[in-house]
């Protein structure tokens, strides 16, 4: 189980990306004042742990309805991941279309969207959630635990992006970058092994 609670964590922090979203929150909110931008930060993750949840909570069942396997989901989702993983290593943290960035920069308030979504809980957070759902399902309290690490990285978002503006003086942009050019290899070994894993058990199920 130790291993698992690491793997979870691991793949939650680096798709979360908290480090990676510092940047992109400072664009976004940089011009308010303090006090906004913890109210921002409050609303945006509480926002963000609401989708979590739910998906976590319901997913599974989603995609028996759609007649979706856990598997399939799994190869879905590390191929999605993996995407990720190769825009983090080439710093390009884009996780919004072109009309959804013109839409945020018209809104005054950006906690909800985009900040909470797509930027936090996003396709890649929502993937990993329900993969992981899927792999905990074998341990005693599973759904407990990913919640919890869930909530646990959350955290961790919510205290990066209080100290957004002391991190970007501190680091700078092209430390932030190499940061999260890291944590995108990390990111693109754990994708790679949930499509290996998804299709070796897929392949088990057609022909064994």
């Amino acid at each position: 189980m130790t291993s698992f609670i690491i793997r979870a964590f691991l793949t939650l922090f680096v798709v979360l990306d908290p480090i990676g979203l510092v940047p992109i929150f400072m664009t976004l909110a940089g011009e308010y004042a303090p006090k906004v931008q913890m109210r921002i930060i409050r609303q945006a993750v509480l926002v963000a742990g609401g989708i979590l949840l739910v998906f976590a909570l319901f997913g599974n069942n989603l995609l028996r309805y759609l007649g979706i396997s856990v598997e399939a989901f799994q190869v879905a989702a590390g191929i999605l991941l993996l995407k990720i993983a190769i825009d983090m290593v080439f710093a390009q943290h884009q996780r919004e279309t072109k009309a959804e960035e013109s839409e945020a920069q018209a809104r005054t308030d950006i906690s909800i969207f985009p900040l909470g979504t797509p930027l936090i809980a996003g396709p890649g957070a929502l993937a990993s959630i329900l993969v992981l759902q899927g792999e905990a399902a074998i341990y005693p309290f599973g759904t407990a635990i990913v919640l919890a690490i869930t909530m646990f990285v959350l955290l961790l978002l919510y205290g990066f992006l209080a100290i957004a503006q002391t991190l970007t003086q501190w680091l700078g942009r092209t430390g932030i970058n190499v940061i999260s050019r890291v944590l995108g290899i990390l990111l693109a070994a754990l994708a790679v092994q949930y499509i290996a894993d998804g299709i070796l058990t897929l392949i088990k199920k057609t022909f064994l």
